[in-house]
C-alpha cells in the first residue's frame, strides 16, 4: 500500500504506483490453515522501511510488473509467489529459505524463518525501542506474551537504571579519585580537605 497525499489515503501501489515517501503492508492473514491470523490483535498495518521500499520497487521492475501486466501466473499481483504465480505455502518459504542460508554457507538445518521474527524482536529491543511498541510491531496482544516467547532477546528493564546513573555520574570507568568532577553542578566535599588532613 501506498499514502497517496491527494487523497490523504492508502491505495494499492498497483493503482498509486512508486512516486510516494510512505508505504505499509497489511498483515491480515496468513499461511494458517484458516487462513486467518493467529489473533484478531494479529491483524494490523506495518508502515515499511525505506529499505525495504527500495527492494520491493526494484522486484516489481525485475518482474515486469511497472507496465500494467499480472504477475508470472496470470492471477494477479502478487509480491512473492512460486514460479507459477501461485501465493506460496509455508513448505515453499522454508525451501526457498534453506537455499538461501546455504549460500550464505550457514547450516541450513539450525535455522528457520521465524528466527528472522526473533532477530527483529532483538534489534529493536537493543535499538531501544519500549517494550509495548515490540509486542505491537509483532502482533502481540500484550507485553507479557512478548516478554515471556522473547525472554533472551528482551533487553532486561534494568539497565536503564545504570543508564541514567552513568548520565548523572558521568560513566567514567576506573574508581573514582580526588580531583574529578562528577558533573558541572555537583561538589563533592571531599574535595575541599586540605592535602595533610582536616
Amino acid at each position: 500500500m501506498a499514502f497517496v497525499d491527494e487523497r490523504r489515503a492508502w491505495v494499492p501501489v498497483t493503482e498509486a504506483g512508486w512516486e510516494h515517501t510512505e508505504y505499509a503492508v497489511y498483515v491480515w492473514r496468513s499461511v494458517r490453515q484458516s487462513g486467518d491470523t493467529k489473533t484478531v490483535k494479529s491483524r494490523r498495518t506495518l508502515k515499511l522501511p525505506q529499505r525495504c521500499v527500495e527492494a520491493l520497487r526494484d522486484l516489481w521492475e525485475h518482474e515486469g510488473l511497472s507496465d500494467g501486466t499480472t504477475d508470472r501466473g496470470g492471477t494477479g499481483r502478487l509480491v512473492f509467489c512460486t514460479k507459477n504465480g501461485t501465493a506460496l505455502s509455508a513448505g515453499n518459504v522454508r525451501r526457498d529459505f534453506r537455499k538461501i542460508l546455504k549460500e550464505a554457507e550457514l547450516v541450513d538445518t539450525e535455522w528457520t524463518p521465524r528466527e528472522m521474527r526473533h532477530s527483529f524482536v532483538s534489534l529493536l529491543s537493543d535499538s531501544g525501542v519500549p517494550i509495548e511498541h515490540i509486542s505491537r510491531l509483532v502482533g502481540h496482544a500484550n507485553t507479557v506474551v512478548t516478554e515471556t516467547v522473547y525472554r533472551l532477546q528482551i533487553r532486561p528493564v534494568m539497565q536503564e537504571g545504570a543508564a541514567a546513573m552513568d548520565d548523572l555520574f558521568g560513566g567514567v570507568r576506573g574508581a573514582w579519585s580526588p580531583g574529578y568532577s562528577l558533573k558541572p553542578g555537583f561538589h563533592d566535599h571531599r574535595l575541599s580537605i586540605p592535602a595533610g588532613g582536616a
